[in-house]
């Protein structure tokens, strides 16, 4: 192995070396700009040739307002302080973000109940505006939605989120940070002056470094030396669109009541900036931390998911509810059916393929879904192990949150 050298561009051994981030997603660049931001010199790695390449570029788009988290969380905290500072972002860059405004639609009495829990969370947060429904009242909002009650909230906002990235690696850049893209991390050696992070074969020696590395967050942080738990199980997000003529179906974000056992369920209606209406995700195991169409299989990463005991618990506790998500995920009828709920208008022929997305979900050995964001500190490393949504929402809070915290002296 050669031997480990400072970054081309950045100073050399000693207090000149750089801190490193592992993963040029939304966060991992947002870490790296707020780094730049406090002098700090930077560079990032990522084994894909561009930024945004997973989950960062294939999310739904929306900007959380923040009704469905428990307050004092730091998912309710950074949510918050992230629609701030992802607004003032988008509008210095002439990004586009557009508050369309979402309606959370409950159909039983016990939906309706839950939306109290809702409402009472969205005050608690901080959440501006939102208001109960009556049905007379939704359709005013909604003219084709349906529902007992819902609850809206005016301030939901939708970006490009490809875009955000795209932006955030070029503060990156003109800050003098460096990216160092195609160069796949194989290797985190903590010392005890700093870290050397093996990165595209060449071994860099850096002051410190954070790993936001998203669908491989446990794998790369066990690289570093951190525990297993917990460990990623990636699902495929599956969406359809809806046809352009039938796309004023739809105002705002379409939401189901979330169901407390599985929160991250419920097909949703999802205007997107471009003008198209997505419909969707359902869940459904990926055989694929990259694994985007039904096709994609990996041996290796599937080893991986079932020799995880958490995995085999998750499995006897919920497959009921994985055979649901199966269901829809084969037949568009089904899934044309759980939209319909909300919009009776909407037919099977109204719905077109549209590209999947994939979730990374920490699982801990019991079964149990991690549903907090989760950091951990190893001497000069600090791991992002769970960064569930609404971490693109969350994303200059988080990194904000980060260096804040853990990097007191980047």
């Amino acid at each position: 192995m050669p031997a480990a050298d400072a970054v081309p561009g950045f100073g050399g051994g000693g207090s000149g070396r750089p801190v490193g981030v592992v993963g040029a997603g939304l966060i991992g660049l947002a870490v790296a700009r707020r780094l730049a931001q406090r002098g700090a010199e930077v560079v990032v790695f990522d084994k894909e040739p561009e930024v945004a390449v997973h989950q960062s570029g294939h999310n739904s788009g929306v900007v959380h307002s923040g009704l469905y988290y428990p307050p004092g969380s730091l998912k309710a905290v950074l949510c918050r302080r992230g629609v701030g500072l992802l607004k003032e972002f988008c509008a210095e860059h002439a990004l586009p973000y557009r508050e369309i405004g979402k309606v959370v639609v409950a159909h039983s009495p016990e939906e309706v109940a839950r939306l109290d829990v809702l409402q009472e969370r969205a005050r608690a947060n901080g959440v501006p505006r939102v208001r109960r429904l009556d049905p007379a009242a939704l359709r005013e909002v909604e003219p084709e939605v349906r529902g007992l009650a819902a609850l809206h909230s005016p301030t939901t906002a939708i970006v490009d989120f490809r875009a955000v990235a795209r932006a955030l690696a070029g503060e990156v850049t003109e800050a003098g940070g460096r990216l160092v893209l195609g160069a796949e991390v194989t290797a985190i050696r903590p010392g005890p002056h700093g870290v050397t992070v093996t990165s595209g074969g060449r071994p860099y020696e850096l002051r410190r470094a954070v790993i936001c590395a998203g669908l491989y967050s446990d794998t790369v942080a066990r690289l570093a030396g951190d525990a297993p738990s917990p460990a990623i199980l990636a699902f495929r997000g599956e969406y359809y669109r809806l046809r352009p003529e039938r796309a004023g179906l739809v105002r705002g974000l379409v939401y189901p009541v979330p169901d407390p056992a599985y929160p991250f369920l419920g097909v949703h209606l999802t205007p997107r900036v471009d003008g198209q209406v997505d419909i969707g995700p359902n869940a459904v195991l990926a055989l694929a931390r990259e694994g985007y169409r039904r096709r994609d299989v990996d041996l290796r990463d599937l080893g991986r998911a079932l020799a995880w005991p958490g995995t085999r618990r998750l499995v006897r506790r919920h497959w009921r509810a994985g055979l649901h998500e199966l269901h829809g995920s084969l037949s568009k009828r089904a899934f044309a059916a759980q939209a319909a709920r909300y919009v009776p208008a909407l037919t099977p022929a109204d719905l077109l393929p549209a590209p999947a997305g994939v979730r990374a979900q920490a699982l801990d050995s019991h079964g149990a879904l991690v549903d907090d964001f989760t950091l951990t500190a190893l001497g000069p490393v600090t791991a992002l192990r769970n960064a569930p949504s609404p971490a693109a929402t969350s994303c200059l809070a988080i990194a904000a949150h980060l260096t804040d915290h853990y990097l007191q002296h980047p």
